[in-house]
This record gives structure tokens, C-alpha cells and sequence, in this order.
């Protein structure tokens, strides 16, 4: 069987010769025999195009390297998966201003200098800053010279989020809509080239197409988010509603766009470390559904990230109509791989079952202990992927990952 062949049967709950094992790169180091250079620069660590949209790297991540990325990985026993994000549209009546205010200055931050973001919208005008931090190392992220409308560093660092109340919402359907037709063009290009390397070398794809509530958290910051639900509610269900109007365009795209076997996603901020299972249920579960229905209708799959609150969540994902979870998390969590498998193996593919922190801890039994237990628990249900929750950093070590692979080598 090649990769795609057994996530597909991984999917279906079907056997396969192996349980597959997969990876999302977050700057993973790239091992000194496997390095490749693009555009004449040495590429010295890995990533994923799910970042695109998302994250800012010191250098491009190109399609090209995507794929040189799994052939590396392929290489190594590893079932990579191409991925792609979706990109979204943006009113062109938007006029957007930057500004970058020294130390101290009013509407700043006291100590460091804060970048400023404002734009003009046919629905008013919205201000966001966020403080210029220094680099925290090789291969993470960087900061750009502007604040990214979306982007996960923006919690941390933020002065003022772009949406501050109920006069702010509507701008935010300017600022983030569903994709232009030339923006379908040029992703479909993307796709094109895509799937003929996944043809060629049997790999599975994903499209990172859906933000939802990840989304309404980088525009109100987390607790003023949680606050406006409870204190605000048709405010934050308008908001809601806007953002998956976008999420609905992005996923539309994907779905009609040959070549994408699944579409993900995000739910890093929709968990219970954030929300109770019912205002879940109010702002999260019914936009799932239409996603996934709209998914299954092109024949593709439907995957959902989060790595807590499973046991509580979990089950309404499955009602939604979602086919893979992304994380069963070992560590992060407190749902165990045995009830993990017991709630929802019959109903979704989990995958998971070893963890990040793990890998970092150099600990050779720790991460072999993790990966037999995963395989003994899960592996038998032909519904899992191993996979270390949630990817390989710049400060994963290689010599845990080599130990990960060989105990999953050893044990499937």
C-alpha cells in the first residue's frame, strides 16, 4: 500500500498493512543527509504549506519544497501528507495604513515598539496593534513588519485587537470573505501541480479551507471573546456568522477543486480550556455540519483540530458529520487512549496518541512507551494515525523522532 492508500483505509476503518504514521512540520530541523536547496539557498528547516496564510517564515516554503519535504519523509518510512491553505478574499474598497510607534507612546506599549494596522472599511474603521517582540530562535516564525490580520503570535503580543465591540463586527465582512475568482484560479493552478506529484507518488492531501471559532479569538483576543459571547451574544453570533460566510467560500473552493482528498479545520480555540460544550453548541456546531455536509457532497473527507476537551467535544464532532480528529492527545489531555478509542473509534479516525513534549524530552523509553501504548490501544480499531501531537519544532530533537520511527517500525 503507498501513503494515501493507507490514510484512505485509516478513514474507511478498513486494514491496512501498517498503521500510518504522519507528521506536520512547525520549523522541524532538516536532517544534514536529507537537505535540499531552493533557489540556491540551503533549506535547513521544514514546514507546511498550512502555514501560508498564517505564519511568516524567514524564507518561502515553496510547493517545491513541499514536495521535496515528503519525498524526505517517504524516505524515511514516514506517510507524509501534502497540504495547501485556502486563501480568502478581502473587499478591494479596503484601504489599509501601517504605523510603527516608538516605546512609551500613546496607544502603545511602555517598553517595547507597537506596530500599527488601520483599515478603512465600507463599514467603518478598524485599529489593530500588537508590540514588535524580538525573535525567539532559528526556524520559528517570524514577525513581520505589519499585523497580519490573522496570526496566532497576535494573542501574546497584542495591544489592541481589531475588534473592540459592536461597531467593529461589521467591518470584519470586508476584511474577510470568501475567495475572488482569481484567487480560485490560482489556487486550483496550485492544486493542479499538486495532485499530479500525489498521483505520482501516492500521497494524501489536505486543504486547511475553515477557521470558525479560531478565527473570532485572533480578532477579540481570548477573554474579551469568551466575555462577548456571554455579555454580547448577538453581537458574537453576528461575528460568527461573518466568519463563516468566508469559511463557507474557502471550503466551497477546496471542495469543488480536484485533487484535495480532505479539508481541515482549525480548532485550537474552540476547546473547553475556552468554551463550555453548550456555548459550543451555539456558536461552533451548527457551522460544522454545513461544512461537513457541504465536504461529503464533493466526495471529499472532513477533518477538525483540537487537542482538548475531547471527551466532551469529540462526540458532537462525530453528530457533525466530521470523519478525522486531530488530536488524541496523550499528554495535553485528560481523556485516556483507552476511553478515547471506547467514545469515538467506532464513529471517527483519531489521530495522535504521542506527543511533542515527549520528543523533547529525549527520553527514549518515554517516547517508545508512547508509541507501543498508542499502536496496543488504538492500532486494532484500523481507525488511528500515529502522529506526535501537534508536529515537529526547531527544537524537536532528531535523534526522537529517529526513536519514534523506529519504535513505530518495531510495534505496528
Amino acid at each position: 500500500m503507498n501513503s494515501r492508500q493507507r490514510i484512505q483505509a485509516a478513514l474507511e476503518g478498513k486494514p491496512a498493512d501498517h498503521v500510518p504514521l504522519t507528521t506536520w512540520c512547525f520549523g522541524f530541523p532538516a536532517p544534514r543527509e536529507l537537505q535540499w536547496e531552493t533557489g540556491g539557498r540551503p533549506v535547513e528547516f521544514w514546514y507546511t504549506r498550512r502555514l501560508e496564510h498564517i505564519h511568516t517564515l524567514l524564507e518561502p516554503w515553496t510547493i517545491e519544497d513541499e514536495f521535496k519535504r515528503a519525498e524526505a519523509w517517504l524516505s524515511l518510512g514516514i506517510d507524509d501528507v501534502l497540504e495547501i491553505s485556502v486563501p480568502w478574499g478581502c473587499d478591494p474598497r479596503v484601504l489599509v495604513f501601517d504605523a510603527t510607534l516608538p516605546p512609551g507612546s500613546p496607544g502603545g506599549d511602555p517598553r517595547w515598539p507597537t506596530l500599527v494596522r488601520e483599515y478603512q472599511t465600507p463599514s467603518g474603521r478598524l485599529r489593530h496593534a500588537v508590540k514588535k517582540m524580538p525573535e525567539v530562535g532559528r526556524g520559528w516564525p517570524v514577525q513581520p513588519d505589519h499585523v497580519p490580520l490573522f496570526e496566532d503570535y497576535n494573542l501574546p503580543r497584542a495591544v489592541k485587537h481589531a475588534v473592540a465591540g459592536p461597531a467593529d463586527v461589521a467591518a470584519v465582512g470586508h476584511l474577510y470573505r470568501p475567495p475572488s475568482p482569481e484567487q480560485g484560479r490560482e489556487f486550483s493552478a496550485q492544486m493542479a501541480r499538486m495532485n499530479e506529484f500525489a498521483d505520482a507518488e501516492g500521497l494524501f492531501t489536505q486543504a486547511w479551507a475553515a477557521f470558525g471559532m479560531d478565527a473570532a479569538v485572533w480578532l477579540v483576543g481570548t477573554d474579551r471573546a469568551v466575555m462577548m459571547a456571554l455579555d454580547e451574544p448577538a453581537t458574537f453570533d453576528r461575528l460568527m456568522e461573518l466568519i463563516f460566510e468566508a469559511d463557507l467560500g474557502r471550503v466551497a473552493l477546496a471542495a469543488g477543486t480536484p485533487g484535495v482528498d480532505m479539508i481541515c479545520q482549525r480548532g485550537w480555540y474552540s476547546s473547553t480550556d475556552f468554551w463550555s460544550p453548550k456555548l459550543f453548541d451555539r456558536l461552533v456546531f451548527p457551522y460544522v455540519c454545513r461544512l461537513a455536509e457541504l465536504t461529503h457532497r464533493h466526495g471529499k473527507e472532513f477533518a477538525y483540530v483540537i487537542t482538548t476537551g475531547l471527551k466532551q467535544i469529540g462526540p458532537r464532532l462525530a453528530d457533525a458529520g466530521v470523519d478525522l480528529v486531530y488530536f488524541v492527545d496523550p499528554i495535553q489531555d485528560k481523556l485516556s487512549l483507552e476511553d478515547a478509542r471506547d467514545l469515538l473509534a467506532r464513529r471517527v479516525t483519531l489521530v495522535g496518541g504521542t506527543n511533542a513534549v515527549s520528543l523533547a524530552s529525549r527520553d527514549r523509553e518515554r517516547i517508545r512507551g508512547e508509541v507501543r501504548r498508542a499502536l496496543d490501544v488504538l492500532g486494532p480499531t484500523h481507525r488511528f494515525i500515529l502522529h506526535p501531537v501537534d508536529a515537529v519544532f526547531p527544537d524537536t530533537p532528531l535523534d526522537s523522532v529517529k526513536t519514534m520511527i523506529e519504535a513505530w517500525q518495531e510495534y505496528r
